[in-house]
């Protein structure tokens, strides 16, 4: 009987191993969740996101080599799947032509799963292709779980985003679910309306139905095949620390020869690889242990997103850059095309508020009239982020308000809030922590425009690091902001000692501090601004947070009183300096 083939042993995975590459002409390096990636535009107006596994035949993958209509339609492959996926020979560049599989995102489309899968995982969402490579690459680094399981699978080459958008009904999905998650996250139609298209390398061999056909496998035979296989793929990764939620015998790869079998392993194992990552996703465990570990290193960053900029470099992505008064670390949603500005020094807090990463987290509404969340995000992050009223005719409803005053000031620009809010916190003011301002990728409607404009006349001179104006008409803005659980530097010591917060008026309407106090409150806090040159159009019990400890007392400040931190800047107003006094000689 013939020797069954063995894979050569390779414990060290040197595919993984990242050697210096000739980056292509016009790129930049991009670091987007953990993946190192070379952007460049394409000649069609796209973009195109090689990995380290890509950059070398960037020549091959530049659209007009795989995509140009001519050759795309006369040389693809349809593959088998729900998803829209073809093989298909690129154009021989250099003496080189690779083999890859081209498959069309469907982030943002309903899950189509069986009852009893929807049922296990009722959360389930396909990965934006960030994500998915992200979490492909975490996969075949292998550093979870046993060191002699290995998982091998495609190499993930590049991300190509076509320059066209789509209308709704081009895209394939469904409506009401557009409906509903545009409801929930401005600027969501990016992701609806943007083509993403994933490249891999391909696989050689059969997958595990084709295999059963191969060997000519039927009934009870052909059914334990595909039980064995497909439970063995799904035990390893689970081992490795991740599941696929819709994991069939198609997405398992295998080599059959009819003279000595299957390709195996060294352990007797058959040898296989995985495709197909739309639903990968990490176990609970490895999931919350990534979390965390994630959370720690934000919690240590952000304590220290002040200090005087690191010696290295900062990232090519990235920019420098300063608003108002404000130091922010300046970059590209890459995923949606919008901006993102990051408060302080450190680079490495950018990925942290990238909007995959918070924008599709289950969230809580935090006001009744206004847009305001509180999420916790795939890092274990607990943010509060509001769309900017911006633009929006400022009639408040607070009886307390300066009706003229808020009509004649107008809604602050998020910059002017983050500004406010970070002089008033270094002048004794305290404050909620400002983390970052995202502007959308999606331009608004034509027939919404801004019914008050002077804002965006006032701060015209702001400018991106590009040279772009800071505020545009077109878009919406979003400010996120550090959900009060106490200081940045407690939590970076000690998370166990983090407080709750509960706002004046919650706390009066549950008995926990009288009207004297509530009203206290309330006068100290307009003096205190004063003091510092400020006022508060609009001031409402709302707008300030009441600290509690783990044992449910109140924090008090050094004067006993509760302290209360200011959470809502949108009106606040610097006021006008004194008028010197003259004296006659």
């Amino acid at each position: 009987m013939p020797t069954p083939a063995l894979l050569p042993r390779d414990p060290n995975s040197p595919d993984e191993a990242r050697t210096p590459l000739r980056l292509p002409p016009r790129c930049t390096p991009i670091s987007l969740l953990g993946v190192d990636y070379v952007h460049q535009k394409t000649a069609d107006g796209g973009d195109l996101y090689l990995t380290h596994f890509g950059a070398p035949f960037w020549r091959q993958l530049q659209p007009e080599n795989w995509y140009a209509p001519d050759w795309f339609e006369a040389k693809r492959e349809r593959l088998e799947g729900t998803s829209t996926v073809y093989r298909i020979l690129t154009r021989n560049i250099g003496g080189k032509a690779i083999q890859l599989v081209v498959k069309w995102s469907r982030v943002g489309e309903i899950v189509p799963l069986d009852t009893l899968t929807i049922n296990k995982f009722i959360h389930a969402e396909f990965n934006s292709p960030f994500e998915e490579f992200s979490l492909l690459m975490e996969l075949r680094k292998g550093d979870v779980g046993p060191p002699g399981i290995r998982i091998r699978t495609q190499k993930p080459m590049a991300i190509y985003v076509p320059r066209e958008r789509l209308h709704d009904w081009q895209t394939g999905r469904v409506e009401d679910k557009i409906r509903a998650k545009v409801a929930r996250h401005p600027g969501i139609e990016i992701d609806m309306l943007r083509q993403y298209v994933v490249l891999f390398g391909w696989i050689k061999g059969l997958d595990a139905v084709e295999t059963a056909d191969y060997f000519g496998l039927e009934d009870k035979p052909r059914e334990e095949f595909l039980a064995r296989t497909t439970s063995l793929a799904m035990h390893e990764l689970w081992h490795k620390g991740f599941r696929v939620v819709d994991m069939k015998a198609q997405h398992i790869i295998l080599r059959p020869n009819l003279e000595w079998g299957l390709l195996r392993e060294r352990n007797g194992q058959p040898a296989y690889a995985l495709v197909d990552y739309e639903l990968l996703e990490r176990t609970p465990e490895h999931e919350q242990a990534v979390r965390s570990a994630n959370r720690r290193l934000y919690l240590t960053h952000m304590a220290r997103r002040f200090e005087a900029p690191a010696t290295s470099p900062i990232p090519a992505h990235l920019r420098a850059t300063n608003l108002l008064g404000v130091d922010y670390v300046f970059g590209r949603a890459e995923s949606t095309g919008g901006c993102l500005w990051v408060v302080g020094h450190d680079p490495d807090l950018f990925n942290y508020f990238l909007p995959e990463r918070w924008r599709r987290t289950p969230k809580r509404k935090l006001s009744s009239r206004n847009q305001v969340f509180y999420t916790r995000t795939k890092d274990n992050i607990n943010l509060v982020w509001k769309v900017s009223r911006l633009g929006d005719p400022p009639w408040p409803t607070n009886p307390e308000a300066d009706q003229a005053a808020v009509q004649a000031h107008g809604f602050n620009s998020p910059f002017e809030e983050f500004a406010f809010a970070l002089e008033l916190s270094r002048t004794g003011v305290r404050t909620v922590y400002p983390r970052a301002i995202y502007m959308t990728g999606r331009q608004r409607q034509p027939s919404v425009k801004a019914a008050d404009d002077r804002r965006f006349a006032s701060l015209a001179h702001l400018r991106t690091p590009e040279g772009e104006p800071v505020l545009q008409q077109d878009y919406d803005y979003i400010t996120i902001w550090g959900f009060w659980n106490g200081p940045d530097e407690l939590l970076a010591e000690d998370e166990r000692r983090s407080y709750h917060a509960v706002n004046a008026r919650q706390a009066f309407a549950n008995h926990k501090i009288s009207q004297n106090l509530l009203d206290d409150l309330m006068k100290l806090k307009a003096q205190r601004l004063a003091r510092c040159g400020f006022v508060d159009l609009n001031p409402k019990p709302d707008h300030l947070l009441i600290s509690f400890d783990a044992e449910e007392s109140v924090v008090l400040a050094t004067d006993g009183k509760p302290q209360a931190r200011l959470c809502n800047f949108e009106l606040i107003r610097r006021l006008p300096a004194p008028n010197p006094v003259s004296t006659a000689s």
